[in-house]
């Protein structure tokens, strides 16, 4: 089942009313990847590369490099073809973090080729079973603002089953200490879990800390930035709330450091950046030997959310999924079919067809072209 034809889109769209303020500014827009690999027999895979606030970068990376190494290959050859990328645009002389984003999406659109020619929904394919998996109410949402309106905020989200919800921190310490306490107070029972996105210095954890542990928070995401491993090692002797990352490590090499650390206990790989679902699977096996759940990052699109739902189900150290419950991503809601749900129980399910299970309309994609520009500001 030989490659044909390797093609990106980059795509974006404006938030003309703004996005959350977060960690690491004030969303304007969101970007996106969008992979297309066809074969000779006609089958054509869906994977979503994320942007890395450079998607026409990435993009470019995908259809001119990448692809010569893809064409006339063996589609199905996930693991080989993941070999021959990294080891002739990552291992040596490479883009580093883009050439990660790059592969992640290519290997992303291979596995959905092989689900269909198999006939088999992903998660079947890799092993696992259509199980109900934990969700959490996050994504691009529940960003800096007066408790009052983060609750309204939320409300709809925990009404519609929700049993976990993810808030933003990295403001001041008082003012996310306040929102963390609204919401325990309101949701005494739920489990609140917060993303700093490196908006922390030492001296902020040192202070919130014992704060969050007294409210039970479930973790404390990303406070620094991937690389600063002492910083980590400091910030998790001043507290029990454990400490997550992952989104922006990438491939296995990366969280063997992590392992050998031993401070990060939650791990958030992300199939759009970690290295893929070939990569994701050994990371999360990694994991798994050391007791050390797997929660992946969401990325923008529906095909990423659709992807680590099947992942989740087919891995034995497997967490929550994160649901992007922000109002107006149209990655997830206009440019392909419906890539989850929430039910009652606040659960998901995988997609039971072929593949990841998810529909992506070109002509939607050609509709939206990039927008250049910083995402955040």
């Amino acid at each position: 089942m030989k490659i044909v034809e390797v093609k990106a889109y980059p795509t974006s769209f404006p938030l003309p009313k703004g996005g959350p303020k977060l960690g690491i500014g004030q969303a304007v827009k969101r970007d996106a990847v969008m992979v297309k690999i066809t074969t000779e027999d006609g089958i054509s895979g869906w994977g979503e590369a994320h942007h890395g606030r450079a998607h026409t970068a990435v993009a470019r990376l995908i259809e001119t490099t990448l692809r010569q190494l893809l064409l006339g290959q063996d589609a199905l050859d996930t693991t080989g073809l993941w070999a021959r990328m990294y080891k002739y645009q990552l291992a040596s002389h490479g883009m580093g973090a883009g050439a990660s984003l790059a592969m992640s999406g290519i290997d992303m659109a291979l596995w959905d080729i092989r689900g269909k020619a198999a006939g088999w929904p992903l998660y079947r394919l890799l092993g696992g079973a259509r199980r109900a998996i934990p969700a959490y109410a996050g994504g691009v949402a529940l960003g800096y603002q007066e408790p009052s309106a983060l609750l309204a905020e939320m409300a709809p989200h925990m009404a519609a089953g929700y049993r976990a919800v993810k808030l933003r921190v990295g403001d001041t310490v008082a003012a996310d200490i306040s929102r963390m306490e609204a919401t325990r107070k309101a949701y005494p029972d739920a489990d609140i879990l917060t993303d700093a996105n490196i908006g922390y210095t030492i001296e902020d954890v040192r202070r919130v800390m014992p704060a969050m542990d007294a409210l039970a928070i479930g973790w404390l995401e990303e406070p620094f930035p991937a690389y600063d491993h002492h910083l980590y090692r400091q910030a998790a002797g001043y507290g029990r709330t454990p400490l997550a990352a992952g989104e922006n490590h990438f491939t296995r090499y990366e969280f063997n450091r992590v392992l050998e650390d031993g401070v990060i206990r939650i791990w958030q790989g992300d199939l759009s950046k970690s290295g893929g679902i070939t990569e994701c699977l050994r990371i999360a096996a990694m994991g798994s030997a050391f007791k050390i759940p797997f929660h992946p990052h969401s990325s923008m699109t529906g095909v990423n959310q659709a992807a680590s739902i099947h992942l989740l189900a087919a891995i034995d150290n497997g967490g929550y999924f994160e649901a992007d419950i922000s109002t107006a991503n149209k990655f997830r809601d206009e440019m392909c079919s419906t890539p989850w749900s929430i039910r009652p129980d606040g659960t998901v399910l995988p997609n039971d067809t072929p593949g990841i299970g998810v529909e992506v309309d070109e002509d939607w994609l050609r509709a939206h072209p990039a927008i250049e520009g910083p995402g955040y500001v």
